[in-house]
């Protein structure tokens, strides 16, 4: 498999190594010259020079044979810019590592998905830690086919939540709301701007995409 990191940060670097350990394809994009110099040294993997949010470069790394892109620089809107050119390239998934928490919403009306705060991760982690309990992990959740799929509900989405018409094996499991939680039933309302979670089979995943995010596809600029 092969992967694309767009920074050569701390997080960037630890997860190439994980993966080159496990043989899969690694290509990283970084605009500091000297940094591509140094881990040339230590890492068995590729190298571009330049801006990864620009689509000439990203097009570079053929996006139709990657399996990610991982846009994690220490900028949250240059990650935010390179995750949707990304996007518009075909890249199959795309990950978006923000650190204001402020950008989560935007980022899922966008349609960016894969979204992470490491911050607030291990914030939470070393809270739950000192709380003596152990962390529970998502991942172990959503086995075989299932997938989570959240948006952010435009006005064409207002109505209780049988109005949505989901695909088959498809479910709301819970809506955020002015930063409430909300466990809903099957007559509960969708407002504008709510953040809705389904649970679902991951071959329904383009189709929620197309129904429930207002993202244009629009071909970016070559620049």
């Amino acid at each position: 498999m092969k992967a694309i990191f767009v920074g050569a940060g701390s997080t960037a670097i630890m997860t190439a190594q994980f993966l080159l350990k496990r043989n899969h394809e690694v290509i990283i994009i970084e605009q500091d010259k000297g940094k591509i110099e140094e881990l040339s040294t230590d890492l068995d993997c590729g190298f571009l020079l330049g801006d990864g949010s620009k689509p000439s470069l990203l097009r570079e790394t053929n996006p139709e044979e990657t399996d990610v892109l991982y846009c994690l620089t220490g900028h949250d809107q240059t990650n935010i810019i390179a995750s949707l050119v990304g996007r518009s390239l075909g890249f199959s998934k795309v990950v978006t590592r923000i650190e204001d928490p402020g950008y989560e919403h935007i980022c899922i009306e966008l349609g960016l998905e894969a979204t992470i705060t490491p911050s607030r991760t291990i914030g939470r982690h070393l809270a739950d830690m000192f709380e003596g309990r152990d962390p529970f992990e998502l991942s172990t959740m959503f086995r075989y086919d299932a997938s989570p799929f959240s948006f952010v509900a435009q006005e064409k989405d207002i109505g209780t939540i049988s109005s949505l018409a989901l695909p088959k094996d498809s479910r709301v499991m819970c809506i955020y709301r002015n930063e409430k939680l909300i466990i809903p039933q099957d007559d509960q309302r969708i407002e504008q701007a709510d953040e809705v979670i389904i649970l679902t089979h991951r071959k329904n995943l383009e189709t929620l995409y197309k129904q429930l995010t207002s993202v244009s596809k629009e071909k970016p600029d070559e620049s």
